[in-house]
C-alpha cells in the first residue's frame, strides 16, 4: 500500500532540464572556449550541478573558477524565471491523485520553490518541498528521500516516487521506495524508456494523464513487492 506520492521537480513538474542544459553549455563555452561539452551535458540531467562540474574537471583536466556553481545557478534561475513552464497535464494529474504530494529535488531550495509556484502547485504541495541542500549527499544517494520520509512521518516503503533520471530513480529505490519513471519531458532522449527497461524499471509513463490510474493501483496494493 502507498501513503504518499513524491515527485522530482525538474523534468517531472516543470520542463526545465532543457533550459538548464542550454544555459550550462553557454556558461561553459564562455569560460572554456574550444572544448565541446555537448555530449557530457546530455548526461547531466538528474545530477547536482556541483557534482557534475567535478566530473567535468576530471574528464577534461580543467579547473572551474571560484564560485562557478553560483554563477551557473544564477543564470539558470534567471532563464527559468522567464521561460520555464509546467509539464503538460501535471497539475490536473496531481489534482486527480488521492494521496498527499511532496517534492524532492537535487536543485537548490529557492529554485525548487520557484518552480513549484510557476507550475501552479503551491496548494497541492504546500510546505512538503525538500532539497538536497538539506542532506549530506544528493541523489543518486537516498539521503534526501529518507529525510523527506522522516519529515513527512511516513515509512519509505509506503512512498511512491515519480522521477525522470536514473540518478533519481536509483536514489528512491535505495531508500526503499516504489518508483514510476516519467519520460515525457522535452530533454528526454530517444530510446530512453528502453534504457530504463533494461535496468529493471517497469512502471514507465510518457504523459501525466497516465499517472492517476497508476497511483491508484499502488494505493490498492497492486504493485506487490515490485519496487520499480
Amino acid at each position: 500500500m502507498i501513503d504518499h506520492l513524491i515527485c522530482d521537480c525538474d523534468g517531472v513538474l516543470v520542463d526545465s532540464e532543457i533550459i538548464a542544459d542550454r544555459v550550462l553549455l553557454q556558461v561553459l563555452a564562455e569560460h572554456f572556449p574550444g572544448i565541446d561539452f555537448r555530449p557530457a551535458v546530455k548526461t547531466a540531467f538528474g545530477q547536482q550541478t556541483s557534482r557534475f562540474l567535478s566530473h567535468l574537471e576530471t574528464k577534461f583536466d580543467i579547473t572551474m573558477p571560484a564560485g562557478f556553481v553560483d554563477v551557473i545557478e544564477a543564470r539558470v534561475s534567471a532563464e527559468l524565471a522567464k521561460s520555464v513552464g509546467p509539464i503538460a497535464g501535471v497539475r490536473r494529474a496531481l489534482q486527480c491523485v488521492s494521496l498527499p504530494v511532496a517534492v524532492v529535488s537535487n536543485s537548490r531550495m529557492e529554485r525548487v520553490r520557484s518552480s513549484v509556484r510557476r507550475a501552479g502547485l503551491d496548494e497541492i504541495c504546500g510546505a512538503r518541498v525538500f532539497s538536497a541542500e538539506q542532506v549530506a549527499r544528493p541523489k543518486p544517494f537516498p539521503d534526501v528521500y529518507l529525510f523527506a520520509a522522516k519529515s513527512l512521518g511516513v515509512a519509505p516503503e509506503r512512498c511512491l516516487v515519480v522521477e525522470d533520471s536514473v540518478a533519481g530513480l536509483t536514489a528512491a529505490r535505495a531508500a526503499g521506495m516504489m518508483t514510476i519513471a516519467f519520460v515525457g519531458a522535452s530533454h528526454i532522449p530517444s530510446g530512453y524508456a528502453q534504457v530504463l527497461r533494461d535496468t529493471g524499471i517497469t512502471r514507465i509513463i510518457e504523459t501525466m494523464e497516465e499517472l492517476p490510474a497508476l497511483v491508484e493501483a499502488g494505493t490498492r496494493g497492486d504493485f506487490g513487492d515490485v519496487r520499480s
